[in-house]
């Protein structure tokens, strides 16, 4: 559709985040019938940063969008990606040492979305993805974090290993995960300058990176499953690092 310059965003929270973040949005599409008071502070904010808003009939919103979109949709400018160099300023900006995440070849947006939403909830510095064979900033991304897009960095490298060694000469340590020969993940020195590595939801962690890892740990199972989903094991190993370094700074 001609109308859809860049990215398309739908609902309530996520268009109210990219508004709040001051991204940039071409148009604002608004179903007739939708009630005003549930949307006040989005045409607030609009009419502040003079954004083109249109009252149109929900079956054009739904042309717009085939996500859940709460009768809201924006055209945005496509998501720019962030420099390494912004995610050490992030931590230096609040005194804290580094902790960003790497993601190896995830393909599924709705687990990058999710993974995105719990590192804006622990205040992850930010977090660096492959630009081959794994997904980058879409709207359904943007839709699955409810609007940590637009909080979290996100850095697009060439080459992962060449990006871990990067990190290691900077000062990080890094670690993954591993089922066999690794320590508990409860045991972890989280009050490093740190750097954990996330596989990809088929395969996980590949062996190049597996050999980079300065620490490897895994996740205690006792059922019949032998994997957990590549965001349910982020958030665990994110809030052990966020519970280790808030009983370290209490």
């Amino acid at each position: 559709m001609s109308e859809q310059q860049g990215e398309m965003i739908a609902g309530k929270n996520p268009v109210l985040e990219a508004l709040r973040s001051g991204r940039e949005i071409n148009k604002l599409w608004i179903a007739e019938g939708v009630k005003k008071t549930g949307i006040n502070e989005v045409l607030d904010l609009a009419r502040e940063r003079g954004v083109l808003v249109q009252f149109v009939p929900k079956k054009k919103v739904d042309q717009l969008s085939d996500a859940n979109h709460q009768g809201i949709v924006a055209s945005v400018a496509a998501y720019k990606y962030a420099e390494l160099d912004d995610l050490f300023h992030a931590a230096k900006e609040k005194s804290e040492d580094p902790f960003f995440l790497v993601l190896d070849e995830l393909e599924d947006p709705h687990n990058l979305g999710s993974i995105m939403r719990t590192a804006d909830a622990i205040g992850v510095h930010g977090i660096i993805i492959p630009k081959r064979r794994a997904v980058g900033l879409t709207a359904v991304v943007a839709k699955a974090s409810t609007g940590a897009i637009e909080h979290v960095p996100v850095v697009r490298v060439t080459n992962l290993a060449q990006t871990i060694d990067e990190l290691k000469e900077r000062g990080i340590w890094i670690a993954g995960t591993d089922a066999k020969g690794s320590v508990d993940y409860r045991k972890m020195d989280a009050t490093l300058p740190l750097a954990i590595i996330i596989g990809s939801e088929g395969k996980g962690m590949s062996r190049l990176l597996k050999e980079k890892c300065d620490f490897l740990y895994h996740l205690p199972m006792v059922g019949h499953v032998t994997s957990l989903n590549a965001s349910v094991a982020a958030a665990l190993l994110m809030y052990e690092v966020y519970r280790k370094r808030h009983e370290k700074n209490e």
